[in-house]
């Protein structure tokens, strides 16, 4: 779902996006004129392989997202909170993904896995 950032103005614009079995919802709203505020709920189950044994195994996730989007470069180190469009268009298919491939890409140990303290080399 692609949203125009002019589009968007001082009252809550509602939104809910589902990609690969995970859904965002929540509000758009104007924060300045460059800045809008985006303030959700990510919710669903993200498939992961768990780093100690390569087993694939579905994991649920429910955590807030509150991000700061903007149309224009922002140069700060400050807040990692922010996603520039600067082309003008909010892509929220492309926050969903990032966010899936974030949690992807974290460290996962399986629930077999989790409190096995044992040294561990497997080969493939």
């Amino acid at each position: 779902m692609k949203i125009v950032f002019d589009k968007v103005g001082h009252t809550e614009k509602p939104f809910e996006v589902d990609i690969q079995n995970v859904t965002l919802k929540g509000i758009l709203v104007k924060r300045g004129y460059h800045r809008v505020a985006l303030e959700a709920e990510l919710e669903g189950s993200v498939e992961l392989v768990c780093d100690r044994c390569a087993d694939v195994y579905q994991e649920n996730i429910c955590s807030p997202l509150n991000l700061t989007l903007t149309d224009e470069v922002i140069e700060t180190e400050d807040d990692l909170d922010i996603i520039e469009f600067i082309d003008g268009v909010i892509d929220l298919d492309f926050i969903v993904q990032s966010e899936i491939a974030s949690i992807e890409n974290s460290y996962h140990t399986c629930k077999k896995c989790e409190n096995d303290m044992g040294e561990f080399e497997k080969e493939f």
